[in-house]
């Protein structure tokens, strides 16, 4: 299962509830449609230019310029943000396999999940206990009725008891905390009622995944000066009502950083600040309990190679590895190019979604050695046994 797969099962899992469930982008037209009497025309409409739709667009690169073939990462990888992509044996031990031939050494399934779900997707990767550690979800049922909080520690412990070694992917893009199924409208992370959650995760030794926010082109207005707009389009929340914007959620994030000292969170995909790293190096250096990872925003940093390679310098120690991007060699190994190499002006629109180009950041092996492993083990050895 890539990315766009997982994302399709999230949606009717209940993640992106109030999003558009299609891209107006990948919507076919009546005449595009199989059957159509304009349909045999389709070949040619593709390819004129006043034709060509954003969707369709596919950029090759003109320049004559190295291509770094990375197969295998420079060195052992922990990728701290990954999914149950796989559903069957066959389909772990495929999983395997791959993060055998990339190299990476071991994977956390953020489950988001509680009760018996949970317990079946750590029942399937059980199998490889030094390959995958799971993390749980909360349980946010009663969370807008008295006396919310003993339950969902409750079952917190439970899930700890059998197998969870953290929490997450726990979201909130602005209209209040999911965890999968189970949701929690209008109530963020700084609020009260989370207070005894976030605690118990950090007498625990529980890392928690947070997601906050989405892409910043998600917020503004769909028009012909999105810089993202053929990815933003399909998420967009520029029409949501009452949603809590970008730095609105950044806000929130570290009110609740600056509550809960003794627990550990990880910021989901550079807390979605890769278009203003400066910011999230303040956010960085004011929060010692925070670590952030770069999972899915490589095409997001990558059109910024020299700032970006800077940042990476700057926060090597609190930057992790991760790809939230399903689980085929060829998609480890682009992020890999775009960390090690310091190749230019190349297009990965099929895993990104995007119509720029991308460059590599080329960082030290120094650099690679932290985020690829040394931070994630670091991160996970403050657990309690």
């Amino acid at each position: 299962m890539n990315r766009r797969s997982f994302l399709k099962w999230a949606n009717l899992a209940g993640l992106a509830a109030g999003l558009p469930s299609s891209s107006a982008f990948a919507a076919a037209s009546d005449e595009t449609r199989p059957g159509s009497p304009a349909n045999a025309s389709t070949a040619e409409k593709v390819g004129s230019p006043e034709t060509i739709l954003l969707k369709d667009y596919r950029p090759k690169s003109i320049y004559k310029i190295p291509v770094t073939d990375i197969p295998k990462a420079k060195f052992p990888v922990i990728d701290i943000h990954s999914h149950p992509y796989a559903k069957t044996a066959r389909e772990i031990e495929e999983w395997v396999r791959n993060m055998d031939e990339v190299g990476v050494e071991k994977t956390i399934i953020l489950t988001m999940a509680t009760g018996a779900e949970f317990d079946e997707i750590y029942r399937k990767y059980a199998k490889h206990p030094e390959r995958f550690e799971m993390w749980c979800g909360f349980d946010f049922t009663g969370y807008d009725r008295p006396g919310f909080g003993p339950a969902a520690v409750k079952e917190l412990e439970r899930c700890r008891q059998a197998g969870a070694r953290g929490v997450g992917e726990i979201h909130d893009k602005g209209k209040g905390l999911r965890s999968g199924k189970s949701n929690a409208p209008g109530m963020h992370p700084d609020d009260a009622r989370m207070d005894s959650l976030w605690e118990k995760c950090g007498e625990l030794g529980m890392p928690i995944s947070l997601h906050v926010a989405d892409p910043i082109w998600m917020y503004q207005k769909m028009d012909r000066h999105n810089d993202g707009l053929m990815n933003a389009w399909e998420w967009r929340l520029d029409n949501q009502p009452n949603i809590v914007g970008l730095s609105g959620m950044v806000d929130i994030f570290e009110r609740t950083l600056a509550r809960h000292r003794n627990t550990t969170f990880v910021a989901c995909h550079f807390m979605n600040l890769d278009y203003d790293l400066a910011r999230l190096g303040e956010v960085l250096e004011r929060n010692p309990n925070l670590y952030a990872d770069i999972s899915a925003r490589y095409a997001e940093t990558a059109p910024i190679p020299r700032f970006a390679s800077q940042f990476y310098e700057k926060h090597a120690d609190r930057l992790v590895y991760g790809t939230d991007m399903g689980l085929d060699k060829a998609m480890y190994r682009v992020t890999f190019r775009i960390l090690e190499s310091l190749d230019e002006h190349f297009y990965e629109i099929e895993q990104f979604s995007y119509h720029w180009s991308l460059n590599g950041f080329g960082l030290s092996d120094a650099i690679l050695r932290q985020v690829y492993r040394e931070n994630a083990v670091r991160l996970l050895a403050g657990r309690r046994a």
